[in-house]
């Protein structure tokens, strides 16, 4: 084991029996060389999540999103609606005043 590879090894947040075991859990079928390759990009992935965790946050509130969400509803209003022989005028099966669908199990 070259020095490059056990330095990889200390920093290495996930190891391979750890994605087995969620690829297990999550009853996915993996491959020899995409198991390799998740774990390595999961790894990638934990140590950028390191560098954000050195950030300074004091002061910064807490966000569910970066850009403020508005609501876009619009205000409700009694209007008439249909009448029941002309909301089943163009029905192709009807009994009485209802819609006849056929039967969901």
């Amino acid at each position: 084991m070259g020095p490059y590879l056990l330095i990889w090894k200390l920093f290495m947040k996930i190891d391979r029996k750890e994605v087995e075991q969620v690829a297990r859990l999550a009853r996915l079928k993996i491959s020899e060389l995409d198991l390799e390759k998740l774990t390595s990009q999961l790894n990638t992935v934990l140590s950028y999540i390191d560098k954000l965790n050195e950030l300074d946050t004091t002061g910064i509130e807490p966000m569910a999103r970066a850009l403020a969400l508005d609501n876009v509803f619009r205000e409700d209003s009694l209007k008439p609606s249909l009448e029941s022989e002309s909301s089943l005028a163009n029905a192709p099966d009807r009994d009485d005043s209802f819609f006849r669908v056929p039967r969901v199990i």
